[in-house]
């Protein structure tokens, strides 16, 4: 991650779609109880934290992120919680075991597949996975969508596609829900403020990551009804 990168994206709430109802909804279906050991990986600034300690009241939750910085965030955002231990590391050694791992967004960087391979052995029994993953919402996606996607995500399909990728690494899948418009704005709307408030003084490399972050922006708001993250809940069969 470059000091541009992190210049644009430090201390905003989020650093991916999300929205608290969504959140609920993955953890009632997977049936998280109130004792519960919760993983937050690839936790990021520890937007959905909250969140997930307000479902395990008598449980722990631990977040985990390999960036040192997002880390401190995450720690800051809730210093003075028991429950809650926020450590620097790799989503690929998270210890455990934890009866839910929850993963907004970065179980990318392992791969679908792969990475709830790995997983499993960090599950407790019972445990179950909810991740959220982009597809295509529509069979034929616009050729300038579809060109962009497929060189960050060369496996992007459609919603059935994701749950073929869960079940080829042994898991049964629960759900799938998609993630509402409010859930993008709660990124994008203060990214979109924060490249409004340094571009006026930004140096070349901020100016180009302030640029990617806008065209990221106006692709999902031109192409919202052709793309989106599906958020899955899945447990070993």
């Amino acid at each position: 991650m470059t000091d541009a990168f992190f210049r644009l994206h430090e201390d905003l709430p989020r650093e991916g779609p999300g929205d608290r109802a969504s959140l609920d909804w993955a953890l009632k279906l997977a049936g998280v109880a109130r004792e519960a050991r919760v993983l937050d990986a690839g936790c990021g600034p520890g937007a959905d934290i909250a969140g997930l300690l307000a479902h395990v009241p008598e449980g722990h939750v631990t977040a985990l992120d390999a960036h040192a910085g997002f880390v401190a965030q995450a720690r800051a955002r809730l210093r003075h919680e028991p429950r809650l231990t926020v450590r620097e590391g790799d989503m690929a050694r998270p210890g455990g075991p934890y009866d839910l791992i929850w993963s907004a967004g970065a179980l990318y960087f392992l791969g679908i597949t792969d990475g709830l391979k790995t997983w499993r052995a960090a599950l407790a029994p019972g445990g179950a996975v909810a991740f959220s993953e982009l597809v295509f919402l529509v069979d034929t996606p616009a050729p300038e969508l579809r060109e962009t996607l497929e060189a960050e995500y060369p496996r992007i399909g459609g919603p059935i596609t994701l749950e073929e990728r869960i079940e080829a690494a042994g898991y049964e899948v629960l759900g799938v829900r998609i993630l509402p418009d409010e859930a993008w704005e709660a990124y994008y709307g203060p990214l979109e403020a924060r490249c409004d408030a340094l571009e006026a003084d930004a140096d070349p490399a901020l100016q180009e990551v302030i640029d990617a972050a806008r065209a990221e922006i106006d692709l999902w708001r031109t192409h919202r009804n052709q793309f989106g993250y599906a958020l899955a809940v899945a447990r070993p069969a």
